[in-house]
């Protein structure tokens, strides 16, 4: 990396590398610019010795932190040789909880406006991320394209087990029964609608405003000989008519922005009424925070992760009761880093697709997320719930943990 010449005696760079240093609690990690010396200088064990290549990326973390990482990340000024995990991990533990700078706060508030969730703003924020080509996820991916938190029964499960064990933990907290109607919001390419209608004889409409993704699910459907049973609308949640025994979205809260809950809660009312149930499957926080600028610019436009008391706000207004609340925080940690792994052994495939800077910014977006999920800043939220007239309470959880193979192949029969 070419740029700024230091020594220990340029007062001015020690200045401001112990500024930024402090500013971030004092990880055990290391700051250099260019090839000057890193600071602090008496730390032997530091999990890893982060190099700005000058003055102007200096400057740019210290008006906005995260911004200013992501953006020289991205673009290669900044450089973090070794786990890029563990380094992210060691820095957002040590971050104390102070309230961003102003630099920060303008930015956020001007990418809230950007990227507001309209129905028109909604399209344009899913196309930045969901219309990648879908050659792209199946680099990284499993065989089914499941792009939300897996669900891993043991330790060591593979991740397409742990999938799929993810989309059984759903049906079995839904208590599916063959021949019932669900609407799913916010499908992805369409493997839990496609696994809920083999596995548990259900029919399913399924809402995405994805284009690409549309056209992936409706073609799988058609080769998986589901479309009887299965149907893919490409169109917005607010827009889902009609009745349904149960409600399901799994990843989409995060992406409608707080200020739909309530017309969130509204589609969910009119479509179950009180005798269906539902289940919310999100990232969320222990507590009301800013989501991520610098995901919001790059990665995930309009994307918002609620507290547990905020994701209430799309239930509370319409009486529905909360059967049962599960965090699955581990779980994404451990989804991520399968990802992450397949990501890189792809590497080249990805920046031969797009460019390096696409690659920089996914790599870091995936090592950023294992590190929050690990530390706890991001949380994996499942609430299930049901309409005040609901019959289908479960008396106990042995539901979601009994062997259901026979049942399941009495399901596959019914829909044969």
């Amino acid at each position: 990396m070419t740029g700024l010449q230091t020594s220990p005696h340029c007062d001015v760079t020690r200045w401001w590398l112990k500024k930024i240093y402090d500013s971030m609690g004092a990880p055990n990690i290391r700051i250099a610019v260019g090839d000057g010396e890193p600071y602090p200088t008496d730390t032997d064990d530091a999990v890893a010795t982060v190099r700005i290549d000058g003055w102007r990326t200096l400057a740019s973390l210290v008006l906005n932190p995260e911004i200013g990482f992501g953006e020289g990340y991205r673009d290669g000024r900044i450089d973090v040789p070794g786990d890029l995990v563990q380094f992210l991990q060691t820095t957002i533990a040590s971050m104390p909880a102070s309230a961003p700078g102003w630099c920060a706060r303008l930015s956020s508030r001007w990418l809230y406006w950007l990227q507001a969730n309209t129905r028109r703003g909604s399209a344009r924020n899913i196309r930045h991320h969901y219309d990648l080509s879908a050659d792209f996820y199946k680099l990284w991916l499993d065989a089914k394209l499941v792009y939300t938190c897996a669900y891993f029964p043991e330790a060591n499960a593979t991740l397409e087990r742990a999938q799929i064990a993810k989309m059984d933990h759903v049906c079995r907290k839904l208590q599916l029964q063959p021949g019932e109607h669900v609407v799913e919001a916010g499908c992805g390419w369409g493997a839990l609608a496609l696994h809920m209608a083999r596995h548990y004889g259900a029919k399913v409409t399924a809402f995405n405003i994805s284009h690409e993704q549309i056209l992936v699910a409706r073609d799988r459907a058609k080769r998986e000989g589901l479309e009887k049973f299965v149907e893919f609308v490409e169109d917005d949640y607010r827009n889902i008519s009609g009745h349904y025994d149960a409600f399901v979205s799994v990843g989409m809260l995060e992406h409608i922005g707080r200020h739909n809950y309530e017309t969130l809660g509204q589609v969910i009312h009119r479509t179950i009424g009180e005798e269906g149930r539902g289940l919310l499957h999100f990232i969320g926080r222990n507590r009301q925070h800013a989501f991520s600028p610098w995901i919001r610019k790059r990665i995930f436009p309009g994307a918002f992760a609620p507290s547990l008391a905020q994701s209430l706000e799309v239930l509370e207004s319409w009486n529905f009761s909360v059967l049962d609340v599960e965090n699955l925080r581990l779980h994404y940690a451990r989804t991520l880093e399968f990802w992450l792994e397949r990501f890189e052994r792809a590497w080249d495939s990805v920046v031969n697709m797009y460019d390096l800077e696409f690659a920089r910014a996914w790599r870091l977006y995936l090592a950023g997320s294992i590190a929050a999920f690990r530390v706890g800043n991001l949380q994996l939220f499942q609430i299930v719930f049901a309409g005040a007239n609901s019959r289908q309470l479960p008396w106990t959880r042995a539901h979601l943990y009994t062997d259901e193979g026979d049942e399941k192949d009495l399901w596959i029969r019914a829909i044969s």
